[in-house]
């Protein structure tokens, strides 16, 4: 490799797996990512298209599955990587509830086979985990935040699977001397997001209705309150945890909720109208269970790695606008 480091993303087809590879590209690494065989395969690469990645020469992409251990082994083995990202999950809380077992495979036993296959194959790589705030459930500090130290409760399928996969990290670092890092992050969105994520959900209707190609957007419960920072943001912290000295587990997160009553009425003014002109509830949309005020405190990573966001929450959301219309 001659010094130049290589990093395998899986997940790469995602908002957070595009925005990283950019970052990581942009360093001066040599970027293998891992997707999975799909019917539609111009579904998979189309963020990877749309910002000019998929033909990068240091970009290379590999079909594999985190539920076939066989195939992350055989990848391992041949690209050897310095630095793993695994950022594939089934990332949908509500979705969770519906494909549990689904969800669990992927996200948890997903990660146990990603951790052997590096023990085996390349166990010098560094190692970041994706965890999630979901996994703290309704636990929370007295002061109103979670940190590293808050208990962890979680209340979806979805919290659940990363929980064990966090854990199962832990395990692995201290047991075979693994690099391996932990990411809590919280919500963090951007115009690559999902449409089936609120945030851009919102965004998506609010500017077809604007355009007058749609009339109402039904939501679910509009006082649930979230941490959302810019996905931009979070991966930077992902890249500056796995450059530590040593590895640990962080929070990252902007330290403020908002609701998503505060999100729609930040994008229908984006936009200049009210949206209790066109908002309705839908019970379909209501989670089994919800989560109350998420937000979390991120001082340890702040102090340990200099990391600082560089989009307010407001900056976000007229991004998110602007490459819609």
């Amino acid at each position: 490799m001659n010094g130049m480091k290589r990093a395998l993303i899986t997940g790469i087809s995602g908002q957070d797996g595009s925005y990283l590879a950019e970052l990581l590209l942009g360093k001066g690494y040599e970027v293998w990512g891992l997707l999975r065989r799909h019917s539609v395969p111009e579904n998979q690469t189309s963020r990877l298209n749309a910002i000019g990645l998929y033909d990068n020469p240091k970009m290379n992409l590999v079909y594999g599955d985190m539920t076939d251990l066989p195939s992350l082994l055989h990848i391992f083995k041949d690209v050897q990587p310095t630095e793993i990202y695994n950022l594939a999950a089934q990332s949908h809380v509500r979705i969770s509830f519906d494909q549990p077992a689904f969800t669990t495979n992927t996200d948890a036993n997903g990660v146990l086979n990603l951790l052997e296959a590096a023990r085996l194959m390349c166990p010098k790589a560094r190692i970041y985990q994706a965890g999630s705030s979901e996994m703290f459930g309704n636990e929370v500090d007295e002061d109103g935040y979670r940190r590293e130290t808050t208990p962890m409760l979680p209340v979806s399928p979805y919290g659940c699977a990363k929980l064990y996969a966090y854990n199962l990290c832990r395990v692995y670092r201290t047991s075979y001397d693994m690099f391996v890092s932990n990411g809590i992050l919280f919500n963090h969105e951007s115009p690559r997001r999902g449409v089936n994520f609120v945030t851009n959900k919102i965004v998506s209707r609010a500017v077809d209705i604007y355009k007058g190609k749609a009339t109402t957007l039904a939501l679910g419960n509009l006082e649930a309150t979230r941490d959302w920072g810019h996905a931009k943001d979070y991966v930077r912290a992902m890249w500056m945890m796995l450059q530590h000295d040593k590895p640990d587990d962080f929070v990252c997160a902007m330290g403020e909720s908002h609701s998503v009553r505060e999100l729609c009425e930040e994008v229908f003014s984006e936009l200049d109208m009210d949206y209790r002109d066109y908002v309705t509830q839908d019970p379909r949309y209501f989670r089994p269970t919800e989560l109350h005020d998420l937000k979390g405190d991120c001082t340890k990573l702040k102090e340990a790695l200099g990391w600082e966001a560089n989009y307010t929450f407001r900056e976000m959301m007229e991004e998110m606008v602007k490459a819609r219309l």
